[in-house]
C-alpha cells in the first residue's frame, strides 16, 4: 500500500501516532541493512538490530543530524513535536534519549506518510553511517 498524503495531511496525526509508524519504518530499514550486510543466525541479526533501534543510538543519530545541520526547518519542527510529547522513558535510557528517539521516529513517520521516501533513505543513510566501524566489528564477532 502506497501512502501519498500532503505534508499538511500527515501533520494532522498526533506526534505519537507518527512515532508509532516511524518506529516501524526505521526498524525495517535497520533490519534490511543488517540482513544485506551479512548472512548470520537470526539471534545475531536480532541483537544487531536492537543495537541500532534503541533510544540511545537513535538519540546519538539525532544529535549528529542536528550538529551537521542535515535537517530542514520543517523537519526540525516535526522532530520537535515528537520530542516534546510527554513520554515515559524505559529503564535502559534517559528521558532525553527517549524523547530524541521519539522525535526521530515522529519525523520518519511524517516523511513516510507524505511519501518522502528518498528523504527517508537519505536521513537513514546518515544515521546508519554513525558508528558504522563499530557495527562492522560486531558483524565479525
Amino acid at each position: 500500500m502506497k501512502i501519498n498524503m500532503t505534508e499538511r495531511e500527515a501533520n494532522q496525526y498526533s506526534p505519537l501516532a507518527l512515532a508509532f509508524l516511524g518506529d516501524s519504518v526505521y526498524e525495517q530499514l535497520v533490519r534490511e541493512r543488517i540482513l544485506l550486510a551479512a548472512d548470520m543466525p537470526a539471534n545475531k541479526l536480532h541483537k544487531l538490530a536492537v543495537s541500532r533501534v534503541c533510544a540511545e543510538y537513535q538519540s546519538e543519530c539525532v544529535n549528529m543530524l542536528m550538529e551537521q545541520e542535515k535537517l530542514t526547518d520543517r523537519e526540525i519542527e516535526v522532530f520537535k513535536r515528537g520530542r516534546n510529547t510527554k513520554v515515559n522513558a524505559p529503564k535502559h535510557s534517559t528521558i532525553a534519549e527517549y524523547r530524541n528517539a521519539t522525535g526521530l521516529e515522529c519525523l520518519f513517520g511524517f516523511l513516510y506518510l507524505s511519501a518522502q521516501l528518498e528523504r527517508i533513505e537519505e536521513l537513514f543513510s546518515l544515521c546508519w553511517s554513525h558508528g558504522e566501524d563499530e557495527f562492522n566489528e560486531k558483524i565479525k564477532e
